[in-house]
C-alpha cells in the first residue's frame, strides 16, 4: 500500500544552491537534493484503486506553471525543533493549486491534512537540536533567499511508512501549462 502525496518538483539549481547549506547542525538528518520538493497535498497510505483515481484527478489540473521563491530559512516545532525548512513566500497561484489538490482529495473520500498549508522545502529533520543552535545556524546563512524560479511540474510521489525524508519515488508526473502565448 503506497503512502502517496504530491508536490511541485523544484529545479536542480534551486536544489544544488540549499544542499550547500548543509553540516554544522547537531541532530539534523539532511534531505538528499534529488528528494526536495514542496509538498501540496498529502494523501497518506492508499490502496491501489484509489492511488489509480488520485492519478487520473491529478491528470485533469490544468494550472499554469508557477514562479516560486524562498524567502527564508524556519523551523517547525519552534521550542522543541523538528525540521529545518526553506520557507517559500506566499502566492496565490500557489495557494489555488493547493485547494484544488484538497478539492480534489475530498471528492475521492480522503480527509484533507489537518495542518494549514505553509508551502516549503523541508531541508532536514532534527531530534535534539536546540532552539539556540538552529537560531545561530540560520543567522550563520545570512538571510537565506533564493531568486525566483519556476516549478514545471505536479508530480505524485510515495514513500515509505515511517522513514520521514525520503527516499521518495515519483509516480507520475504531471506538467503545468506554460503560459507562453503561442
Amino acid at each position: 500500500m503506497p503512502r502517496l502525496f504530491c508536490a511541485l518538483k523544484i529545479p536542480g539549481s534551486l536544489s544544488l544552491q540549499l544542499s550547500m547549506i548543509k553540516g554544522g547542525l547537531s541532530g539534523a538528518r539532511w534531505i538528499e537534493p534529488g528528494d526536495y520538493h514542496i509538498t501540496l497535498g498529502f494523501f497518506g497510505d492508499m490502496n491501489r484503486e484509489t492511488a489509480n483515481d488520485i492519478a487520473l484527478s491529478l491528470s485533469r489540473i490544468t494550472q499554469p506553471e508557477l514562479t516560486l521563491e524562498v524567502d527564508r530559512l524556519d523551523i517547525f516545532g519552534k521550542s522543541k525543533p523538528r525540521a529545518l525548512i526553506a520557507h517559500i513566500k506566499s502566492n496565490t497561484s500557489l495557494n489555488e493549486l493547493h485547494s484544488e489538490i484538497e478539492w480534489m482529495a475530498k471528492q475521492l473520500g480522503i480527509t484533507p491534512d489537518k495542518r494549514k498549508f505553509l508551502p516549503h522545502i523541508t531541508l532536514a529533520r532534527l531530534k535534539g537540536t536546540t532552539p539556540l543552535e538552529l537560531a545561530g545556524f540560520i543567522t550563520a546563512r545570512g538571510g537565506f533567499y533564493s531568486a525566483p524560479f519556476v516549478s514545471h511540474e505536479l508530480v505524485l510521489m510515495s514513500s515509505k511508512d515511517s522513514i520521514g525524508g525520503g527516499p521518495y519515488v515519483t509516480e507520475a508526473h504531471y506538467p503545468l501549462q506554460n503560459q507562453m502565448i503561442r
